[in-house]
């Protein structure tokens, strides 16, 4: 069986950063995500706000790249999870488990470098590449000879 959504849609709040009693990290978020079709009487696109789990290092990740307003594509799973209010009926929550989270726009609000810089150490060992000064750079003649391979 498959169990597996992506949506990609803005962050209407800022996630909540919450600990288990055993310690483990887990951010709640709601994403704002348009329909494909459909537009309602004024014409305008269909929105759904889908809750978003996301545990442990992706939680943690979450909370500290993300803020309201944010575009965000999230991968996971679809799950549906039962509880009971306070006059004792049984409701049921659909709410998307995150297994990964990216960043869904280009740049920052307000950054001219135009990108995101990763932390120190980069995400999970990952450092994103410098450019290399273009002075590192020689053209090549169309003599086949000098190339390596």
């Amino acid at each position: 069986m498959l169990n597996h959504i992506t949506i990609m849609g803005r962050l209407t709040r800022d996630p909540e950063l919450r600990r288990t009693g055993s310690g483990v990290a887990v951010a709640s978020f709601t994403l704002a995500v348009d329909r494909d079709f459909g537009k309602n009487e004024n014409g305008e696109k269909e929105t759904d706000f889908i809750d978003c789990v996301a545990w442990r290092q992706t939680g943690e990740f979450v909370s500290k790249y993300f803020t309201k307003g944010r575009m965000a594509v999230v991968s996971g799973r679809l799950q549906i999870r039962p509880w009971t209010d306070k006059d004792g009926n049984k409701r049921r929550t659909a709410e998307v488990v995150a297994d990964n989270v990216y960043f869904g726009d280009s740049k920052r609000d307000g950054d001219t470098a135009g990108g995101y810089a990763a932390p120190a150490g980069g995400f999970g060992g990952y450092s994103a590449p410098t450019a290399a000064p273009a002075s590192d750079f020689a053209m090549l003649e169309d003599d086949d000879a000098q190339l390596p391979f």
